[in-house]
Protein backbone atom coordinates (compact mmCIF):
# COMPACT_ATOMS: atom_id res chain seq x y z
CA UNK A 1 0.00 0.00 0.00
CA UNK A 2 1.79 3.70 -1.12
CA UNK A 3 1.34 6.67 1.01
CA UNK A 4 -1.69 7.98 -0.32
CA UNK A 5 -3.55 5.52 1.78
CA UNK A 6 -3.86 4.48 5.17
CA UNK A 7 -5.83 1.88 7.36
CA UNK A 8 -8.40 2.69 10.19
CA UNK A 9 -9.32 -0.19 12.22
CA UNK A 10 -11.73 0.04 14.80
CA UNK A 11 -15.07 -1.62 16.32
CA UNK A 12 -18.27 -2.06 14.66
CA UNK A 13 -19.08 1.07 12.75
CA UNK A 14 -22.52 1.12 11.06
CA UNK A 15 -21.87 3.83 7.83
CA UNK A 16 -18.88 1.42 6.68
CA UNK A 17 -21.31 -1.59 7.06
CA UNK A 18 -23.99 0.19 5.10
CA UNK A 19 -21.06 1.81 2.56
CA UNK A 20 -19.76 -1.86 2.02
CA UNK A 21 -23.34 -3.27 1.30
CA UNK A 22 -24.23 -0.80 -1.26
CA UNK A 23 -20.57 -1.00 -3.04
CA UNK A 24 -21.26 -5.34 -2.92
CA UNK A 25 -25.13 -4.78 -4.01
CA UNK A 26 -23.61 -3.38 -7.38
CA UNK A 27 -21.30 -5.98 -8.05
CA UNK A 28 -23.71 -8.55 -7.71
CA UNK A 29 -26.04 -7.37 -9.34
CA UNK A 30 -24.03 -6.96 -12.27
CA UNK A 31 -22.33 -10.22 -12.29
CA UNK A 32 -26.05 -12.24 -11.43
CA UNK A 33 -28.25 -9.59 -14.72
CA UNK A 34 -31.79 -10.37 -14.25
CA UNK A 35 -31.49 -12.29 -11.04
CA UNK A 36 -33.38 -10.27 -8.28
CA UNK A 37 -31.28 -8.21 -5.82
CA UNK A 38 -30.99 -10.22 -1.99
CA UNK A 39 -33.87 -9.71 -0.03
CA UNK A 40 -33.86 -10.17 3.81
CA UNK A 41 -36.18 -13.00 4.86
CA UNK A 42 -36.79 -12.97 8.89
CA UNK A 43 -39.39 -15.04 10.93
CA UNK A 44 -40.90 -14.15 14.39
CA UNK A 45 -42.44 -16.33 17.18
CA UNK A 46 -44.31 -14.29 19.97
CA UNK A 47 -45.58 -14.95 23.37
CA UNK A 48 -48.99 -13.82 24.78
CA UNK A 49 -47.78 -10.97 25.85
CA UNK A 50 -46.16 -9.86 22.63
CA UNK A 51 -42.47 -10.65 23.62
CA UNK A 52 -40.66 -12.14 21.63
CA UNK A 53 -40.19 -16.13 22.20
CA UNK A 54 -37.93 -17.03 18.82
CA UNK A 55 -36.45 -15.42 16.27
CA UNK A 56 -34.99 -16.29 12.58
CA UNK A 57 -32.71 -14.01 10.47
CA UNK A 58 -31.07 -14.52 7.13
CA UNK A 59 -31.48 -13.74 3.31
CA UNK A 60 -32.53 -15.19 -0.23
CA UNK A 61 -30.77 -14.09 -3.39
CA UNK A 62 -31.87 -16.46 -6.63
CA UNK A 63 -31.74 -20.20 -5.64
CA UNK A 64 -29.88 -19.76 -2.53
CA UNK A 65 -31.35 -18.96 1.02
CA UNK A 66 -29.28 -18.13 3.89
CA UNK A 67 -30.07 -18.40 7.56
CA UNK A 68 -27.69 -15.94 9.38
CA UNK A 69 -29.04 -16.15 13.02
CA UNK A 70 -31.23 -17.91 14.74
CA UNK A 71 -32.29 -18.07 18.82
CA UNK A 72 -35.21 -18.97 20.83
CA UNK A 73 -35.49 -18.06 24.47
CA UNK A 74 -34.60 -20.60 27.15
CA UNK A 75 -37.69 -20.42 28.87
CA UNK A 76 -39.55 -22.03 25.90
CA UNK A 77 -36.37 -24.25 24.28
CA UNK A 78 -37.84 -27.86 23.29
CA UNK A 79 -41.10 -26.36 22.52
CA UNK A 80 -41.08 -26.72 18.77
CA UNK A 81 -40.58 -22.95 18.86
CA UNK A 82 -37.10 -23.56 16.22
CA UNK A 83 -39.05 -26.25 14.06
CA UNK A 84 -41.36 -24.15 13.35
CA UNK A 85 -39.29 -21.38 12.64
CA UNK A 86 -37.01 -22.73 10.31
CA UNK A 87 -40.10 -24.66 8.59
CA UNK A 88 -42.02 -20.78 8.08
CA UNK A 89 -38.07 -19.74 7.01
CA UNK A 90 -38.18 -22.98 4.33
CA UNK A 91 -41.60 -22.45 3.30
CA UNK A 92 -41.01 -18.79 2.16
CA UNK A 93 -37.88 -19.15 0.50
CA UNK A 94 -39.46 -22.19 -1.50
CA UNK A 95 -41.92 -19.79 -2.36
CA UNK A 96 -39.15 -16.94 -3.12
CA UNK A 97 -37.59 -19.68 -5.85
CA UNK A 98 -35.10 -21.22 -3.46
CA UNK A 99 -33.78 -24.72 -3.92
CA UNK A 100 -31.35 -24.45 -0.81
CA UNK A 101 -30.64 -23.14 2.00
CA UNK A 102 -27.10 -22.67 3.65
CA UNK A 103 -26.63 -21.97 7.68
CA UNK A 104 -23.98 -22.22 10.09
CA UNK A 105 -23.65 -23.22 13.90
CA UNK A 106 -20.84 -24.03 16.41
CA UNK A 107 -20.65 -27.15 17.67
CA UNK A 108 -21.60 -24.96 21.24
CA UNK A 109 -24.87 -24.07 19.48
CA UNK A 110 -27.39 -26.09 17.33
CA UNK A 111 -25.68 -28.33 15.24
CA UNK A 112 -27.71 -31.18 16.18
CA UNK A 113 -31.30 -29.17 15.57
CA UNK A 114 -29.96 -28.57 11.71
CA UNK A 115 -29.14 -32.52 11.05
CA UNK A 116 -32.26 -33.68 12.46
CA UNK A 117 -34.11 -31.42 9.84
CA UNK A 118 -32.43 -32.76 7.25
CA UNK A 119 -29.65 -30.46 6.69
CA UNK A 120 -25.93 -32.36 5.69
CA UNK A 121 -22.60 -30.95 6.90
CA UNK A 122 -20.35 -29.62 3.67
CA UNK A 123 -17.70 -29.00 6.15
CA UNK A 124 -16.22 -27.78 9.24
CA UNK A 125 -13.60 -25.37 10.74
CA UNK A 126 -12.29 -27.24 14.02
CA UNK A 127 -10.75 -24.78 16.56
CA UNK A 128 -12.90 -22.12 16.08
CA UNK A 129 -13.53 -20.01 17.86
CA UNK A 130 -11.94 -22.06 20.83
CA UNK A 131 -9.59 -24.75 20.48
CA UNK A 132 -11.85 -27.26 21.80
CA UNK A 133 -15.53 -26.09 19.45
CA UNK A 134 -16.16 -26.43 15.91
CA UNK A 135 -17.99 -23.93 12.87
CA UNK A 136 -20.12 -26.21 11.16
CA UNK A 137 -21.75 -25.22 7.68
CA UNK A 138 -24.71 -26.54 6.43
CA UNK A 139 -26.91 -27.11 3.49
CA UNK A 140 -30.11 -28.57 2.91
CA UNK A 141 -31.90 -28.77 -0.91
CA UNK A 142 -35.62 -27.70 -0.60
CA UNK A 143 -38.50 -29.62 -2.34
CA UNK A 144 -41.98 -28.63 -2.89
Amino acid sequence: MNDNFKAIVGEGNAELDQRLSDELDKVNAAATAGISPARELTVQIVDHCGQLAAGMSGWTWGVAAGIAMTWVREDVRKDGLGTKLLHDFEQEALERGCTHVFTTSFTFQAPGFYERHGYDELFRWEGLPTPNAADIHFRKELKL
